[in-house]
């Protein structure tokens, strides 16, 4: 097979990414950069930071009320969220909302993770009654 069917097999191969280059030298180097829009873990936490400021200032602590404050929250960030064109990603959004009494707590969680394609992002917001932790998880669909 010729060097120009390789050529064209490499940029039928690439045509769903918006850029290829080749480079013909002793090796074949292909650099490609992704049509799709990434999670941007800074665009994600102003809005994160934005809605948990404006639904949580001056609220203070109702142990009833807590669950749907924390559903109706989680639910605004991923409408918010999946607004700014991120199709590739499957969103997941946890808050946890607790009393304020001066205590520490600790939050964790466990994904298994692509480093290159998968991201984050959080906020914490505190009032004298209440304090919230807000995390965003951006995993992209294969």
């Amino acid at each position: 097979m010729s060097s120009e069917a390789h050529v064209k097999d490499l940029f039928q191969l690439f045509r769903c990414f918006s850029q290829v280059s080749l480079i013909f030298a002793p090796l074949l180097v292909v650099k490609v950069s992704c049509s799709f829009s990434r999670f941007k873990p800074a665009i994600v936490k102003e809005f994160v930071h934005e809605i948990v400021r404006e639904r949580l200032s001056g609220v203070k602590y109702e142990p009833e009320k807590i669950p749907e404050t924390c559903s109706s929250l989680a639910d605004c960030i991923r409408d918010k969220v999946k607004s700014i064109g991120i199709d590739k990603y499957k969103i997941i959004v946890q808050v946890m909302i607790g009393e304020q009494r001066g205590q520490g707590v600790k939050m964790c969680s466990r994904f298994f993770w692509d480093a290159d394609t998968d991201n984050y992002a959080e906020d914490v917001f505190m009032n004298d009654s209440l304090f919230c932790v807000a995390a965003v998880f951006g995993c992209y669909y294969y």
